[in-house]
């Protein structure tokens, strides 16, 4: 087959993300503190951030220390006697001030998130109204938390169950989402009546203090909204053997949530984690090739593929299975790979050098074991960070990239010839977040999203996130959900209370 390469811009980038950050309209969004019980702290040790497309600093941050997440930790339990008592009418209205700031200042924020993670800007704008539809969300699902009356089993009696904030919380978020992920944890924190200390990726910082001046502003009392910055070991720590964080949310690899599950053993926490992903996309012969081919791109390529729901191993039914390559390749090679900043870019650079590093061992490891690749020529001007959107063909079970997360622009296809068949392969991962079909038949789409073992389907839809749905995995991906009014439960508790002796 022969396709047209893409079409790579080389203008000097190096200074691109520090210009655009020095001509932000909030200047103090660029925030160099920690936000620990209202105030604003800069610590004595210093972290830098990079901007991942050419590797170049464009500002520090405070490195905390243990001793700065204690003091959080106390700062939130004494926010909690007051901020559980707040009724949850007031407590929305906040979510909804935090919210229409977040959208006030879109740009600002999107410009934050595309300099320090690499996600093209348009992108990143789609984040930030993503992010604030959680707050909003949140602000209405806290007056709807409801308990029950269960019919007695005893005469006399009166059975009740309420639903109660569980205390103190923590959130320990990822890079590849630095905004969206926090308020989706923090605005079901808040709604249920718990405080909420996050720790953002070292990585990512700048995004998620600005989101905390913009809490600030929005009237969150001190200690009841904090960000704590710094290393990933040494501030967790804390959080999983103090016996006053009563909640850990973490979104990230499933080996480090395997972590945190045993260190937060010890004191039995409530643990919320939405770990790895390996997404099957199932193509059937019977559906439109094009539409099939559209969202393929979409599950695959969005957040320069960086992201737990992208497609990772695309199954096509072997009647179309090359006229789909030749489709899918064809579209793959066109898109414009460069700084995220740039206007006309789809794929920008991976944020972290190892996710780089991973992507171009699946490619290699494929291609000397058979696979064929397409994919667009390197240009100069892109750093050791960026990968090219790269489809692999004639993909093998064999394979590093049928059986492990790429988590990058790295698509592998695969043929299948029957429904019993491409099931046992899509079930054989012990990942199970999130699953694809395409097919025409509704019986088919009934039969394969009951059979499949993943927490959510999206049948002919490469989007299907959002506020009001429950985001969480099976298996090895997770516990938990996050969204819906099923993520505000994972930060209450049961409370059964039994009125005995009320017979007349």
């Amino acid at each position: 087959m022969a396709f047209q390469n893409a079409q790579h811009r080389s203008p000097d980038t190096v200074g691109l993300a520090t210009r655009h950050l020095q001509n932000l309209r909030r200047r103090d969004f660029i925030v160099g503190a920690a936000f620990i019980d209202g105030r604003w702290l800069a610590g004595e040790q210093r972290g830098v951030v990079v901007d991942p497309a050419t590797g170049r600093e464009i500002a520090d941050v405070a490195r905390c220390s243990a001793a700065d997440m204690n003091l959080a930790i106390a700062a939130a339990e004494r926010s909690f006697a007051v901020w559980r008592q707040v009724l949850p009418a007031k407590r929305g209205a906040i979510l909804r001030s935090w919210a229409s700031l977040m959208l006030d200042h879109s740009e600002e924020l999107a410009i934050l998130v595309t300099s320090e993670q690499g996600k093209p800007l348009a992108e990143a704008r789609s984040e930030i109204a993503y992010g604030a539809g959680f707050l909003e969300w949140f602000a209405a699902e806290g007056e709807r938390a409801y308990g029950e009356t269960i019919p007695s089993h005893q005469l006399g009696s009166l059975l009740q169950v309420r639903m109660q904030p569980i205390g103190v919380a923590a959130a320990v978020t990822p890079w590849n989402f630095p905004v969206a992920m926090i308020t989706r944890k923090a605005g079901a924190a808040l709604a249920a009546g718990c405080p909420i200390i996050v720790k953002p990726a070292p990585e990512t910082p700048l995004s998620a203090l600005a989101v905390a001046r913009l809490a600030e502003e929005a009237g969150v009392p001190p200690g009841v909204f904090q960000v704590v910055v710094g290393d990933q070991v040494e501030l967790s720590a804390p959080l999983l053997r103090d016996t006053r964080i009563r909640a850990l949310s973490f979104t990230g690899s499933t080996e480090v949530g395997r972590v945190l599950l045993r260190g937060a053993a010890d004191t039995v926490k409530k643990m919320s984690l939405e770990l790895g992903g390996h997404a099957p996309f199932i193509i059937f012969d019977d559906v439109d090739l094009l539409k099939a081919v559209k969202g393929a791109m979409a599950a695959k390529f969005a957040t320069s593929g960086q992201d737990c729901l992208a497609a990772n191993r695309i199954y096509v039914q072997r009647g179309i299975y090359n006229a789909f390559v030749e489709a899918f390749a064809a579209e793959t090679i066109r898109l414009n790979v460069g700084h995220g900043l740039e206007p006309a870019t789809d794929i920008g650079p991976m944020t972290k050098l190892s996710v780089a590093e991973k992507c171009k061992l699946h490619i290699d490891d494929a291609m000397a074991r058979g696979a064929r690749a397409f994919s667009a020529k390197q240009s100069h001007g892109l750093g050791h960070n960026f990968v090219l959107p790269t489809l692999l063909s004639e993909v093998t079970e064999d394979m590093l990239i049928a059986h492990e997360e790429t988590f990058g622009p790295v698509a592998a296809v695969l043929p299948f010839d029957s429904e019993e068949e491409v099931l046992t392969r899509a079930n054989a991962s012990e990942m199970g977040l999130a699953a694809y079909v395409y097919t025409d038949s509704v019986r088919r789409a009934l039969r394969v999203s009951e059979n499949i073992d993943f927490g959510m389907v999206g049948i002919n839809t490469a989007s299907f996130t959002g506020p009001p749905i429950p985001f969480g995995g099976w298996k090895q991906s997770g516990l938990g959900r996050e969204g819906s009014r099923h993520g505000m439960e994972e930060f209450m508790e049961l409370k059964y209370v039994c009125f005995g002796d009320l017979a007349a």
